[in-house]
């Protein structure tokens, strides 16, 4: 599939069937992550792969929006790998770009799922803590989404919303 084609395919899927993705496509689709741009290469993202019904129980613990997706990644960033803009240099606060890492991360593995033919919705209304403690996560990992992962059911369908878009123009200034 051609990224373009990605691009537009790719919609927040709210439902899903119960068949999981086969190993190799979950390994594409982190493989795509690990690739993803983080700042200074520190690659401070953490992910997580929660698969299996024990797994996915703690998930519907943490959110509400997990959509029957027969896998989810949690993604988040470790606090100590992270990039820091020192105070010093750039004036204003310490900045962490641990933050732009995960996000960076979810995107392009929820692109390439997109390419493998998966579907996804990126999930921020999580209990970040409550994720930590199911799954002992260590404290110096900051969880940012979690990723579902699956195939769409026939219900799975993109919002009446999705292709609203609003004009270059309302969202872009050239300077």
């Amino acid at each position: 599939m051609e990224l373009q084609e990605a691009l537009e395919k790719r919609f927040s899927c709210r439902a899903y069937l119960p068949q999981e993705p086969d190993r190799e496509a979950i390994l594409a689709v982190l493989e795509a992550g690990r690739l993803a741009p983080t700042a200074c290469n520190n690659q401070s993202q953490r992910i997580y792969v929660a698969r299996g019904q024990e797994a996915l129980d703690k998930i519907d613990a943490c959110t509400h929006c997990r959509y029957g997706a027969p896998v989810c990644l949690i993604v988040g960033y470790s606090t100590q790998d992270a990039a820091v803009h020192s105070a010093e240099r750039f004036g204003g606060d310490e900045f962490s770009f641990g933050d732009q890492d995960a996000v960076s991360v979810l995107v392009h593995m929820a692109l390439k799922a997109a390419d493998l033919g998966l579907n996804t919705c990126w999930l921020g209304a999580i209990d970040d803590g409550k994720l930590h403690e199911l799954f002992d996560i260590p404290q110096d990992v900051a969880i940012r989404a979690v990723l579902d992962l699956g195939y769409a059911s026939p219900y799975g369908v993109p919002s009446p919303k999705h292709a609203d878009r609003k004009p270059l123009e309302e969202t872009v200034t050239w300077l």
